[in-house]
């Protein structure tokens, strides 16, 4: 018995070593995690249409996404899956956003365990968001979380019916400031943000957005009071060229416990991350065309480390996955019965062929040029507006159409209806339906002079500001100073011939209810200096825009003309080759409506001021006058203060 209990003891005393020992082995092994990633999806469910190297290519669709997830993360670990926003508005499913979401329904089966806010789940007004979440939560469907830690509701009496309501969705729905996910014992922190840019983007929304560095201090404290080992910020701000304004840098040097930024807004793509202290931020480009990833190692008692980052590029030797594409495809048939039937197109209607592709998506506007399918899209405004008005067509003389709301391009080959509607989706209109309507307003022939001006003076700074207009050219020097750099503008009539731009004159504009509204900041955004004031053909300030909405007859009934319907009706228009409207070549070619007068003679840089440069001049002037003065009074009072010396 003595000998058998002291075999017990043995056996139970090496047990507990051994026990002891793994343990503190264990604890000694480094952790790891791995973080897949998206941001700016914008809708892009099926693949999307490119070219490359002169062929036609389909990247990213969210059924060969969900296959490369998949593939990530079999036989690894530690894996969370997050999108950093922008998930919304981007081509025809965005037309249920508020009835059905399949964007979030969509991203629950695809495993992700996190999104954010960005500025476009916002494009349909506080209420369309309210319904979206009601929508995704009332379907039952998995669904990822939702972080928002720096969004701030009106409060007292500001608090209105639709701010409220969306507040009352957001706690049904389940958002909030942060979430904490266990992933082998690893707790994970995830907060999520809309930054400073982003938030200027947003015209359609009664709540603000709070400093982006003091809430991520804010937030992090809580998350580090709470013990977690890892924290993760996805940030709707973005990077740009210049560090000093790039809105996630700042944020990882002056928030330093942030381990991972991802970073959505800018629709970066960075082949190698950026690393700031122990902050490492990644960006996987838009449209869900990459999926990225970040492989984490931590040392016990030290910070995370990255051990890799790579982005895997989604293509066409990718295999659906079934589930994902069957999905997809019951939201596309809703697509076509609640949207589309309405305005009597169809999804993958053919509505011309291109014999030659414009420039990519990423590229327009990156210079301040000219640009073929700004051309295409502003003369297709002023087509389809005299179609729509028929014999009470009163002459449009400019159409405006600004980068910012371009977002898709075509290449060689067949157009379809979604292409149409992907070039310029943006927005809804007071008819409750997807895409921004055309308005009609009229401005001065100096306020057009002032456009011109903004375009060739501010889009180098702002390369959203960037304007495509058709009836109006002007030649400008980029030598000269700002706000002074347009030397000549002309209205170019239908024939080519152009015409004297009468400053007093009011002249019919066209453009999208979205950039109308905007031209109305103009003035007080450039402190008085470019004032541009959408007016009545009366000559009446417009307050209410809704009311100058361009309607249009689709299906037999009186619809708004959206500005993808009139882009899709244009492109109808052409003449047909082999039963098949063609894009003249016209188009393959810029028709001097920007020109570009490189001169930089004395005379070039200084001649010829507007009124704006002849202030200024007069300015500088004078203060040279009163320095000189100045400096002539002085020496007069040394030169007397010497006298009266000599003379003592």
């Amino acid at each position: 018995m003595r000998y058998k209990s002291a075999a017990l003891f043995a056996v139970a005393t090496i047990m507990i070593f051994i026990f002891v020992f793994s343990k503190t082995y264990a604890d000694q092994e480094p952790r790891e995690v791995k973080i897949l990633f998206t941001h700016d999806m914008h809708d892009h469910l099926l693949p999307n249409k490119g070219e490359y190297n002169g062929s036609t290519v389909w990247t990213g669709g969210y059924s060969r996404l969900k296959t490369v997830i998949d593939e990530e993360k079999s036989g690894s670990k530690n894996i969370v899956l997050v999108d950093a926003g922008d998930y919304s508005m981007g081509d025809l499913f965005q037309s249920l956003y508020s009835t059905d979401a399949p964007e979030l329904r969509i991203m629950g089966q695809m495993g992700y365990d996190v999104t954010t806010l960005g500025n476009h789940e916002f494009e349909f007004k506080d209420t369309g968001l309210t319904r979206h979440l009601y929508s995704a939560k009332n379907s039952s469907d998995k669904l990822p979380e939702i972080v928002s830690s720096n969004i701030v509701f009106p409060g007292g009496d500001k608090m209105t019916k639709s701010s409220y309501e969306l507040q009352q969705a957001m706690k049904a729905y389940g958002v909030k400031d942060y979430t904490i996910l266990n992933r082998g014992g690893i707790r994970i922190g995830i907060f999520g943000l809309m930054g400073k840019d982003a938030e200027d983007c947003i015209t359609t929304t009664e709540v603000s957005f709070d400093n982006v560095v003091e809430s991520s201090k804010r937030v992090v404290k809580k998350l580090k009071q709470e013990g977690v080992d890892l924290i993760i910020c996805l940030s709707h701000s973005g990077t740009w060229e210049k560090a000093s304004k790039s809105e996630d840098e700042i944020l990882a040097k002056k928030v330093p416990d942030i381990d991972v930024i991802v970073s959505g807004h800018t629709h970066t793509l960075l082949k190698m991350p950026i690393i700031h202290g122990n902050a490492v931020i990644g960006s996987c480009g838009e449209y869900g065309n990459n999926l990225g990833v970040i492989e984490l190692v931590q040392i016990p008692g030290e910070r995370w480390s990255l051990k890799n980052y790579h982005l895997k590029h989604i293509d066409q030797s990718i295999t659906e996955d079934s589930g994902i594409s069957q999905s997809i495809s019951k939201f596309k048939t809703i697509v076509q019965k609640e949207y589309l039937n309405y305005f009597d197109m169809q999804f993958d209607e053919v509505l011309c062929r291109s014999p030659f592709s414009f420039i990519a998506t990423e590229q327009i506007g990156k210079k301040l040029q000219e640009d073929t399918l700004g051309n295409l899209i502003s003369d297709g405004y002023i087509y389809s507006v005299k179609q729509a008005e028929g014999k009470d067509y009163e002459p449009v003389a400019v159409a405006i159409v600004p980068v910012g709301t371009m977002r898709g391009s075509f290449v060689e080959g067949d157009i379809t209806v979604q292409d149409a509607f992907i070039s310029s989706c943006l927005g809804i209109g007071p008819d409750g339906k997807s895409g921004y309507p055309l308005i009609s307003v009229y401005l001065t022939g100096k306020e057009l002079k002032n456009l011109c001006e903004l375009d060739a003076s501010i889009s180098p700074m702002m390369s959203y500001a960037q304007l495509y207009m058709s009836g109006v050219d002007y030649t400008f020097n980029p030598n000269r100073m700002i706000l002074n750099r347009v030397t000549e503008a002309h209205l170019q009539k239908p024939d080519g011939t152009q015409e004297r731009i009468d400053d007093k004159k009011l002249y019919r504009v066209v453009s999208g209810l979205y950039n109308a509204q905007m031209l109305a900041t103009v003035g007080p955004k450039s402190f008085g200096l470019l004032p541009v004031v959408p007016k009545t053909k009366e000559g009446k300030p417009i307050k209410d825009f809704d009311s100058y909405i361009i309607y249009s007859n689709s299906g037999g009934h009186t619809t708004e003309l959206k500005e993808w319907l009139a882009t899709a009706r244009y492109l109808q228009s052409f003449p047909k080759t082999e039963g098949v409207p063609q894009i003249p070549y016209y188009y393959n070619t810029l028709q001097g409506r920007k020109i570009i007068d490189n001169t930089n003679s004395l005379s070039a840089i200084l001649g010829n001021p507007n009124s704006i440069a002849v202030r200024l001049y007069l300015v500088v002037l004078a203060v040279v006058v009163v320095i000189t003065a100045a400096i002539v009074i002085i020496v007069r009072l040394v030169r007397k203060k010497g006298k009266n010396k000599a003379a003592v």
